[in-house]
């Protein structure tokens, strides 16, 4: 085979996110039948090894030169002087991966070069769908109604403040992928969190939100970055754009 064709048959990096979130998903739908008797516990610890031992040594063989920030994984300061990054959350949504029957939580495979995301894909495995750049639809028409999407568990007083200024309703939700995903799909309008995160919690979600039009930034308007020395990024606002002004008026 001539190189010129070999050279054709590398993926690309959108392809290789797409491919890498959707084949930890199966992995992880694998994992959830294996160990459909032991507790959510086991469950947890086996879903979130198995998904990071399978992307870093994908990344490993796919893309040797390139650095990996993994929520699972140690993080080697080499990463601070690459040029590209994989950032990565091989399970997001742990709590709901384990609750049997749920759907809400992700799997986030994205990509920083020279200073901004470039590629990213969130693939939501027990919803059989993977939302991958650089083609990710615009949400359906909204309603009249803002739908502000929130934890089903501990929802940050923020989202609750921006609900009641736009007279919302609330959508309760597991992971910040699934989250995100959810103002792609239509489901909701507006996500916005504040009280910590970290950049693999949203470096795809936010990657796949822009690709499909969406505003995207820190609850006071200012850009969102990533590959800093310190991976805490404590809030972030995605939703439709021509929410933004409305919501950003609340929490900037």
């Amino acid at each position: 085979m001539s190189r010129l064709r070999e050279e054709k048959k590398v993926m690309t990096d959108d392809e290789l996110a797409a491919r890498l979130a959707t084949e930890a998903g199966q992995l992880l739908l694998n994992i959830r039948d294996e160990l459909t008797d032991a507790t959510a516990d086991e469950r947890k610890a086996a879903g979130d090894k198995r998904s990071h031992e399978f992307l870093t040594a994908a990344l490993a063989t796919e893309r040797a030169d390139d650095a990996v920030l993994s929520e699972e994984g140690i993080d080697n300061p080499v990463r601070l002087s690459a040029d590209r990054v994989w950032i990565v959350d091989p399970l997001d949504g742990t709590r709901e991966f384990s609750e049997l029957g749920r759907t809400d939580w992700a799997v986030h495979v994205a990509l920083w070069q020279s200073g901004d995301l470039v590629a990213g894909a969130v693939a939501l495995p027990a919803q059989g769908i993977t939302l991958a750049t650089p083609h990710v639809p615009a949400p359906p028409p909204a309603p009249p109604i803002p739908r502000v999407v929130v934890s089903r568990t501990r929802p940050p007083a923020v989202a609750l403040d921006v609900h009641d200024r736009l007279g919302g309703t609330l959508v309760e939700m597991g992971s910040a992928g699934a989250k995100a995903a959810s103002i792609v799909q239509g489901v909701a309008d507006v996500y916005v969190h504040a009280g910590g995160q970290y950049e693999w919690d949203n470096a795809a979600p936010v990657a796949v939100a822009r690709a499909a039009g969406l505003h995207a930034s820190r609850i006071d308007g200012s850009p969102l970055e990533y590959n800093r020395r310190d991976p805490l990024l404590p809030d972030l606002l995605i939703c439709r754009p021509e929410l933004a002004d409305a919501v950003l008026a609340v929490t900037s």
